[in-house]
């Protein structure tokens, strides 16, 4: 089996189906790399860039496409080395590297479906029979009443857990996340109080600080204690990135100060910028993403070294279906895979790329079956979704909310 062709498909359709989501934003855009070869069998591997620059993808795959071309997928570590040296200029950490993960993964997409066997087995075995599943909720819904129905709708789906953004998404639309320390303690410790006479102290709950970023300013280490010590009576799974991935110092200092589980890593690409990280303890919980850290090769990489400092992992999943399945069987095959992000209710570009091989039961994510990664992309598909220029996520910055 030779590779014939690499190729970027690029998408756009509904952010959601989650009502409570669709509220802060309307579309997604996504990109998928496509491997062609000699035979029936074609690899397919999304990278998250395709959520945030999507436009930036088809040049990058292009760049390492030649690298790819007459070879076959015997040894994928070979293939990722020769294409991140290739890019040694520009690509060490950052846009390179994300882009890099989507066609890593469908190189090992094509070998799973070339051996008839699930990513995950071709990554070192399954590790769990099992793996715990939050719901993604994005922003915190106001008034209360509203947040309080996000909270059953979660629940509805068969959800053990979920998590919610700092601040607030109001009736107007609009982002309030104080970032003075009391103001912001007292919000969200006002915030977690009424979650758990909701929800009760059984659910799994998490907070998300966006990188500490509000519409006012980022919030600093004084800030982000503050809400820290107010949130430690609710018993939080853990609160993610409540500060700047500029500040590994005040990230290592913060979990250092605090009894709540700080989590972070979704936005960090290769080990290189992880060992920055790791080796410093800035996160009791890392979050990898098999769709951007810079290959399921990576993520299999830094989930090592978080474990060996005595950390777990939580996937990072806010791609569309390729980066959903990307980090399942990732996730399957980490021994220290705390819990897996999933988006819930979600829309057409997941469930439609999702080859049926999704399945939860009791608030827990099952072991994908089929072959590769478990995903497909159709002409249909293709023509039902066409790219929109400009839905990337971060296109207008500020003020990111002007896109509906």
């Amino acid at each position: 089996m030779r590779i014939t062709d690499v190729r970027t498909t690029l998408l756009t359709g509904p952010l959601s189906n989650d009502p409570f989501i669709l509220q802060a934003r309307k579309k997604r855009s996504a990109a998928y790399v496509e491997i062609l070869t000699d035979t029936e069998h074609t690899g397919i591997g999304e990278t998250y860039v395709g959520y945030s620059f999507p436009e930036a993808v088809p040049a990058i795959v292009e760049f390492f496409k030649p690298i790819l071309i007459g070879q076959n997928v015997d040894n994928i570590e070979n293939l990722w080395r020769r294409m991140y040296h290739c890019g040694n200029f520009w690509c060490r950490v950052g846009l390179g590297t994300a882009v890099l993960n989507g066609i890593e993964a469908a190189l090992w997409d094509l070998k799973g479906k070339a051996t008839g066997l699930p990513v995950y087995e071709l990554l070192g075995g399954r590790k769990h029979e099992a793996i715990d599943a939050y719901a993604t909720g994005g922003p915190s819904n106001y008034p209360e009443d509203q947040l309080k129905a996000k909270i059953d709708h979660y629940l509805s789906l068969g959800f053990g857990g979920f998590k919610l953004g700092a601040g607030c998404l109001n009736e107007a639309g609009q982002f309030e996340i104080p970032s003075s320390p009391a103001a912001a303690a007292d919000f969200e410790a006002a915030k977690m109080d009424l979650v758990r006479a909701h929800a009760g102290n059984e659910i799994k709950v998490m907070l998300d600080g966006h990188m500490g970023n509000s519409p006012v300013e980022t919030w600093n280490y004084d800030t982000a204690l503050a809400v820290m010590r107010a949130v430690e009576p609710f018993d939080l799974f853990f609160f993610e990135e409540p500060l700047h991935y500029t500040d590994p110092w005040g990230y290592a200092e913060l979990c250092r100060q605090t009894a709540i589980p700080i989590a972070g890593g979704e936005c960090l690409t290769g080990t290189y910028e992880w060992r920055v990280f790791t080796e410093r303890d800035c996160f009791d919980i890392g979050q990898p993403d098999a769709s951007f850290t810079g290959g399921m090769g990576e993520f299999l990489k830094v989930a090592s070294m978080l474990e060996s400092r005595g950390r777990r992992i939580a996937t990072h999943s806010w791609g569309a279906g390729g980066s959903l399945m990307q980090n399942v069987h990732a996730g399957f095959a980490c021994g220290n895979t705390a819990i897996l992000e999933v988006a819930p209710d979600y829309g057409p570009l997941h469930s439609e790329i999702i080859d049926d091989d999704f399945h939860m039961e009791e608030g827990m994510v099952l072991p994908p079956r089929k072959p590769g990664l478990g995903i497909k992309l159709t002409d249909e598909i293709k023509n039902r979704y066409p790219f929109e220029p400009g839905t990337g996520e971060f296109n207008k910055v500020p003020g990111k909310t002007d896109i509906k």
